[in-house]
């Protein structure tokens, strides 16, 4: 027989179990803080992604189109990605005399203070009508003996 007249009773009393959610508790807050600074940094770069094409796509339009960009500032709106983007480009003189500077700022149209991206190009004047491309000469190349 036992000597006493208490039976031991095995598991968790409320104490370790209130402990246990505590601690799983604060577990969780801490995750759901990271996932909220993981989910505002994508969208920060996916914005930053598409503002960059924004503004390397409108150098490149320059730097192609048929008239030379005429110094000055413009500003624009543009729907791109599913969203409304203001775009500012600035045009100003250079050293050389045959280049031209080309500053685009891309920005959220309900926010145009923000500049998400900025970028710097250097535009080349037109090539003139009937300008003939330089054909270089094809290599001559030694068949295999």
């Amino acid at each position: 027989m036992a000597a006493s007249g208490r039976r031991r009773h095995h598991g968790f009393t409320l104490l370790e179990v209130m402990v246990a959610l505590v601690i799983v508790a604060l577990g969780m807050i801490a995750v759901h803080e990271q996932l909220g600074r993981y989910v505002v940094s994508v969208a920060f770069i996916e914005e930053k992604t598409l503002a960059s094409w924004i503004a390397t796509n409108r150098i490149t339009e320059l730097s192609v189109a048929p008239v030379w960009p005429e110094l000055g500032d413009d500003e624009d709106e543009l729907e791109y990605a599913g969203r409304l983007w203001h775009v500012r480009t600035e045009i100003t003189e250079t050293e050389v005399q045959n280049l031209r500077r080309v500053d685009v700022y891309v920005s959220l149209a309900d926010n145009p203070e923000r500049t998400l991206q900025h970028v710097m190009g250097l535009v080349e004047p037109p090539v003139p009508r009937g300008f003939l491309s330089t054909s270089w000469p094809t290599p001559i190349i030694a068949e295999p003996e």
